[in-house]
């Protein structure tokens, strides 16, 4: 996505989602070509890979802006009902530089992963089978001031190559079946 990056939702990608396509604004036609491209991608796929950092304790805003042209309902979601994509598996891979996990200073401050798992997993939503992978401390082996804490960003990463490696074979052997 940073190559590429996903423009924000704007008014005209918005009000094209209810407005007949033959009635089409110029603004309305473009918007609308990129959010068909982007949902046509996502529904095409079995499975999901979302890397997504843990960036100032929320997503990059080009990830946000991805769902937000992904989301529509009647296409990728259905009100009352399932999304178009419910039940494919999906890992969820999330680098942050310290730690957020119980115990640390920064516990409960990690507002990317709950809204993600909300997101990508509700039945309401995209319905997806969410596992989150969260590698820590990835800002140790390059901060001075967190170099004590080497061994612990080591043991993550370490944990999450492992379950990483997993659930590529379990999403393989689903796929496969």
């Amino acid at each position: 996505m940073a190559a590429s990056p996903v423009p924000h939702l704007s008014a005209a990608g918005v009000s094209a989602r209810f407005t007949d396509p033959a009635q089409h604004t110029p603004e309305q036609a473009a918007a609308a070509a990129v959010q068909d491209e982007l949902i046509e991608e996502f529904v095409g796929a079995s499975a999901y890979l979302f890397t997504v950092p843990l960036y100032n304790r929320s997503m990059p805003s080009v990830f946000k802006a991805w769902l937000d042209q992904i989301i529509v309902d009647g296409r990728t979601i259905s009100y009352g009902g399932q999304g178009s994509a419910a039940g494919r598996p999906a890992v969820l891979i999330s680098a942050r530089g310290g730690g957020y996990g119980p115990g640390t200073p920064n516990e409960g401050k990690d507002f990317l992963v709950p809204s993600l798992e909300s997101v990508l997993g509700d039945p309401a939503l995209l319905g997806l089978e969410v596992t989150t992978l969260t590698p820590e401390l990835t800002m140790a082996p390059v901060a001075p001031t967190l170099a004590h804490l080497l061994p612990l960003h080591e043991a993550s990463l370490a944990d999450a190559h492992a379950q990483a490696r997993l659930q590529a074979e379990k999403i393989g052997q689903q796929l496969a079946a």
